[in-house]
């Protein structure tokens, strides 16, 4: 089979596991609260780990450590300038029709969504490459992506549901994060590929890493502990829950 077309199918493979997280919401029968907390508290951990982890040492690693750290913070400058001038809560009013809906979750899981899909994007790249040095290598990469992708599309479809009683809806919005993977091989392979460095890698990652941050910040935490009912050390639990899941899948990956 051609390499390029190989190095599509297996990023749309780890791409699409972010669907099978999605998928769990399905299985929830009741509104509790308490899950929303756990699912939110779980996200934080794994975009924390990643971001602190991952995305901003491979930039530091790249492009030096001042051009990092200026790439990280115009990431959450970025996030914030977003935040505060688009109208969230209209746009949301707009899209749901439902009487109880929740515009602040809704908010929330769209940004892990959009947090996570250009997380995803260069993911992407990285299963593309990976396969263009042999089919092995690109096989083990995919894998163990797709192994935290299924957390991710949990963290994404929960507050969604939460916010809409929508589990299609939930489902749809994380199947939709995914898709930013096999996009970024796509590029990568038309459009990229020629012009791509480690430098241009490493600086997108870093400035991931702090939109990640911002959003676990500015969104998740607050979210957590606002549903958690006086249920701190639970919400601890599953920080530090993400954070190992997500801190083993990276071991994988390396």
């Amino acid at each position: 089979m051609d390499v390029i077309l190989t190095g599509l199918l297996l990023s749309l493979f780890a791409g699409l596991s972010t669907a099978i997280g999605g998928m769990l919401v399905f299985l929830i029968k009741d509104f509790k609260k308490c899950y929303l907390a756990f699912s939110l508290a779980f996200a934080t951990g794994i975009m924390i780990t990643v971001s602190f982890i991952e995305l901003l040492p491979t930039g530091i690693e790249s492009i030096g450590y001042s051009n990092a750290l200026i790439a990280f913070f115009a990431g959450t400058v970025m996030a914030f300038l977003i935040d505060y001038f688009v109208p969230h809560n209209y746009v949301m009013e707009k899209v749901s029709k439902g009487k109880n809906f929740n515009p602040r979750l809704f908010r929330v899981g769209l940004l892990i969504a959009l947090g996570l899909a250009i997380h995803n994007f260069p993911e992407g790249f990285a299963v593309f490459a990976g396969n263009l040095n042999s089919l092995g290598l690109g096989i083990v990469i995919a894998i163990a992506i797709a192994i935290h992708n299924i957390p991710e599309g949990f963290a994404v479809s929960m507050p969604v549901y939460y916010a809409t009683k929508n589990k299609r809806k939930a489902f749809l919005i994380s199947f939709l994060s995914g898709i930013a993977e096999p996009v970024g091989a796509v590029i990568a392979a038309i459009v990229l590929l020629p012009f791509l460095s480690a430098q241009l890698i490493g600086a997108s990652l870093a400035f991931v890493a702090g939109i990640m941050v911002y959003i676990c910040i500015d969104e998740l935490l607050p979210t957590a502990y606002a549903c958690a009912g006086g249920k701190q050390h639970t919400m601890t639990f599953a920080f530090l829950l993400g954070s190992l899941i997500m801190g083993i899948t990276l071991i994988l990956l390396s």
